[in-house]
Parts: structure tokens; sequence; C-alpha cells
């Protein structure tokens, strides 16, 4: 099995075998809450965010040009989600990452700036556009190098990765491929790996779920709940996030 972690790249027919993913808000916003501000008060998390360390220039420059130009901008992490992720890859050690998700390449970033000068993340986004928006950013990065850049299908990609070598998982992609991406980062999770699957509350509709993403994203909830492989903490950061570790 190729490896993607180390010197190979993926090659061209590997990023072909792609199926659609697809990382946004609810299908109505007019119905449920629509914005994760919404679920916890504006008020508290201004004011949590005024209590975390700052991020890099260029982090913030990420979010402003993901904030102000592009189409749901409110799959952008946020600050207060970056730090922990940043406190979480020191606090670990992490070497070998897997980012399922890119977008404008902000979490990537984030990891990449506190990752061992050895480490390695890998970042997969299936929309070229946004691919090459994060591009541009990670070129522009001192920690650029530490980021490799892979555009295709994502459980295809993970398919390439091998068995009990990656520390870190982090998931904020297509919903209904949650699951899947659970047992994939399963596999190749070392033994006390962990596991960050971002927008569990989903904008607060995994309470009452409604429609494909919600039901799947509440569905996912209640298997990490009963799955006696992981230690688990559902954490109310931001849109949710869900913090797995491996057993």
């Amino acid at each position: 099995m190729p490896e993607l972690f180390g010197n190979q790249h993926v090659n061209g027919a590997d990023m072909n075998r792609v199926k659609p993913e697809q990382k946004s808000g609810p299908a109505d916003p007019s119905k449920g809450i629509f914005c994760f501000m919404d679920v916890v008060a504006k008020e508290a998390e201004h004011y949590a965010a005024d209590h975390t360390t700052p991020l890099s220039s260029l982090l913030e420059e990420v979010a402003r040009f993901t904030m102000g130009r592009m189409p749901f901008p409110s799959m952008l992490s946020g600050r207060i989600e970056a730090q922990f992720l940043q406190l979480l890859v020191r606090l670990t050690g992490a070497q070998k990452i897997v980012d399922i998700g890119t977008f404008t390449g902000y979490s990537a970033l984030a990891m990449a700036e506190v990752a061992p000068d050895d480490g390695e993340i890998i970042t997969i986004e299936h929309n070229p556009a946004h691919a090459d928006i994060a591009k541009n950013f990670i070129n522009r990065s001192p920690h650029g190098s530490k980021i490799r850049l892979c555009i295709g299908d994502a459980l295809e990609i993970m398919k390439l990765l091998p068995d009990k070598k990656t520390n870190l998982v982090f998931i904020d992609a297509d919903k209904k491929s949650y699951a899947a991406y659970y047992e994939e980062s399963l596999r190749i999770l070392r033994r006390g790996g962990i596991i960050l699957a971002d927008n569990a509350l989903w904008y607060g509709q995994v309470l009452d779920p409604k429609d494909d993403d919600s039901r799947a994203m509440a569905g996912f909830n209640e298997m990490v709940k009963a799955d006696a492989r992981t230690e688990k903490l559902f954490l109310t950061i931001r849109d949710g996030i869900y913090l797995i570790r491996k057993l």
C-alpha cells in the first residue's frame, strides 16, 4: 500500500477517483439554527475569543478572507477552535496529522504552526477552487513545508494511508460520510490517537434532526457514544467538537 506520509505524492489516477463531497450549512437556512453563534450565545463567544491567545497574522488574514469573500464562511473553524487544535497538537506532540476538509487552509495551517519540525499534515479537499485558495496561503506560511495538500475523495485518499501510523485526525467535511471517516480514522490511528469531529452539534439540529445531514450527524454521535473502542468527550466549543481517543 503506498504511503502518503513521507515523500510520496498521490498520483493523478488516485485523484481522479473522486466522489463529490459537500461542506455547507443546513439545506434551508430559514429553518432551525443557521449560525453556530446561535448555539453559543454571541456575548459568551466574543468573551471567550477575547480571552484566547491571538493567532498568527497569516491565520487572521485567512479568517478575514474567508469571512469576506467565501460562500458559507461559517465553515471556518474560528480563533477559539484553531487555538484548541493548536493546544491539542502541542500537548500530544502529534507528528502525523490528517485534516479532512481543507477549505481555505485555516485548520491545516493552525496545526502546522505548532507541529514538530518533522511533523506532517495531510490535508484533503475535494473542491479544486478551495484547494487553490488554500495552496496560496500554505505557500506563504513558514510552516507550509509540513503540509501536503491532496485533492480528491477523502475516503479514497485515506485508504492509501498505512495502518496505525497517524497521531491525530480532524474531521470537518461531508456530514453523511462522518461515520466512514471515523472507521478509516480508527484504522490509521495509533493506539491513543485522537479524532476531532467538528460540527457535532450541527447548528443545533442534532437535537431535532429533520434533514439528511442532521440525521447523519445525530447518528454519528450515537454511534461514537456506543463504541467501546474509544473514549470520548463531547465539547460544546463553537458548533460542537467530539473529542475521541482510540483505546
